[in-house]
């Protein structure tokens, strides 16, 4: 029985099998099935496929014990390989920028280029490389020890510990932590994990963490556990706290690129004469609080009193320091 559809993973494979029957060497199943890794009765589907969807003209030589064409000119077009298989196969690949300087990029990025050296040949594949861009941004570099002992620990639900560099100075610790989930928040990686000595579930930036070490010892993870069941009412990243707060702020000005986004189910948004006011329900303080600022003059928030207050005291506290590094003019 011959495949009827094509499994995506298979089309290098199928490429790899033109190429060596168009050598002339005659391999056959076994073979094929040693050389890439699968079973004998997959390479037998795909030459199935081969020959009657894609018309290849093959033959088995019973005195050679192998594949052949009967039509020496004969190779395997791509045409089959649709154009937007194309495109987002060459997009994926420029995407893996975004993680570089991550033992994720190199393994990742080396099997897209397996799945695209077949399709090099195509006329054209890659028109869209210099017009659909990804620009670079900060990455945070992950140390390689770090990333595959973490795997290895949420692999096999193992005990891990490590030296943890948290906030404030001289606070370097030893953790032991139940590792959950990895996660991925604006160009960095960050481990949720159960810690013991806190006796809660704490979150942990790669960057911070050194010298990991994976016990003998196992826990349970709960059944059904998820990180996104906790991140919170908004989606502002990994980072959510306890307390849910009612959010009211005022955007001002150009206020397309506030309108646009989603920062919770509940937003809900009031046009004013001058821009618009945002509403929603967030346990996320500190990153409403960084995105406010980080629009300067062009937002002001109005409830609830805490995040007023900290907006308040991060800008006269800006000013002071703004204040203290003027240099009366020579």
């Amino acid at each position: 029985m011959f495949r009827k559809k094509l499994p995506r993973t298979a089309i290098p494979r199928l490429y790899k099998i033109d190429q060596e029957i168009a050598s002339g060497k005659f391999p056959n199943a076994p073979y094929m099935a040693k050389v890439h890794e699968t079973s004998i009765s997959s390479i037998h589907r795909d030459i199935a496929y081969m020959k009657d969807l894609l018309k290849a003209p093959i033959e088995y030589d019973f005195f050679k014990k192998g594949y052949y064409y009967t039509e020496k000119t004969f190779r395997l077009p791509a045409a089959y390989a649709s154009a937007d298989d194309l495109i987002a196969l060459g997009m994926a690949k420029n995407l893996m920028d975004l993680y570089r300087n991550t033992p994720l990029h190199d393994a990742a990025l080396n099997l897209l280029q397996n799945i695209s050296v077949p399709l090099k040949e195509i006329e054209n594949t890659e028109w869209f490389k210099d017009r659909i861009i990804v620009p670079k941004s900060s990455i945070v570099p992950v140390d390689n020890e770090v990333w595959h002992k973490i795997i290895s620990a949420l692999k096999e639900n193992r005990i891990i510990t490590f030296m943890y560099d948290g906030p404030g100075v001289n606070n370097k610790k030893l953790r032991r932590v139940h590792p959950y989930q990895i996660l991925f928040d604006q160009q960095a990686w960050f481990l949720s994990a159960y810690d013991e000595e806190r006796k809660e579930r704490r979150m942990f930036a790669f960057s911070c963490i050194s010298k990991p070490e994976l016990t003998d010892e196992k826990f349970s993870l709960k059944p059904g556990f998820d990180y996104r069941t906790f991140e919170g009412l908004s989606y502002l990243g990994v980072f959510a706290g306890s307390k849910t707060f009612k959010f009211v702020i005022e955007v001002y000005g150009d206020t397309r690129f506030v309108r646009e986004r989603l920062f919770a189910d509940d937003q809900v948004i009031q046009d004013l004469n001058n821009g618009i006011k945002l509403t929603f329900t967030s346990n996320q303080f500190d990153r409403v609080l960084s995105w406010l600022l980080s629009h300067g003059s062009g937002a002001c928030p109005l409830a609830p009193k805490q995040l007023v207050d900290s907006w308040k005291r991060a800008i006269a506290e800006m000013a002071s320091m703004a204040q203290a590094n003027i240099k009366p003019e020579d």
